[in-house]
């Protein structure tokens, strides 16, 4: 698939051209996916575990708190490089919405949690906690898109601490 989509992008890929490719019948392909994005729902859900993870990981590790929040980014930036031209081929300009789309639903869920470890829920303001987790996850998916394309100079652990300079304060300006 993630050939595919460097060719021809997301939107013009067909169910046919994948079970093409992938030399699978159409009704192997639909006992394992229901559509094309179902696949790409599976290969999100695998990334999504993985920083997960990371992020628990980090959660119950001895750095300071301020430290702990968004470990998961820096393996994401790391992996978009070892992957740079599927992840610019799937988060790139013909990635089409869809999966720009789940892949933003992802980086909230993910920032959410992160948030979510931070604060406790008597002094949460649940709006607040929201709009901050939607500033941070579309401000972290801008950043990984643009290092695709016109941030390509910067390395992982540049980009990571660029993303950490502006995310952890604004999580600390809401939280307190």
């Amino acid at each position: 698939m993630v050939s595919l989509i460097r060719e021809q992008g997301f939107e013009a890929l067909t169910v046919q051209h994948i079970i093409d490719r992938a030399n699978v019948g159409r009704s192997t392909f639909y006992a394992h996916f229901k559509s094309k994005e179902d696949l790409l729902t599976g290969a999100v859900e695998m990334m999504r575990s993985t920083l997960r993870r990371i992020q628990l990981r980090a959660a119950s590790g001895p750095a300071n708190p301020r430290e702990r929040l968004f470990a998961f980014a820096h393996e994401l930036f790391a992996h978009a490089e070892q992957h740079r031209d599927v992840f610019a081929a799937m988060a790139g300009k013909r990635s089409g919405t869809v999966f720009q789309q789940h892949l933003h639903r992802m980086l909230a869920d993910l920032v959410r949690e992160a948030v979510d470890s931070r604060v406790s829920r008597k002094k949460r303001d649940t709006m607040q906690v929201e709009a901050v987790v939607q500033f941070v996850a579309g401000g972290l998916l801008g950043l990984l898109v643009s290092w695709q394309e016109e941030l390509t100079h910067l390395s992982v652990d540049d980009l990571d601490a660029l993303f950490r300079r502006m995310a952890i304060p604004a999580v600390e300006s809401v939280l307190g």
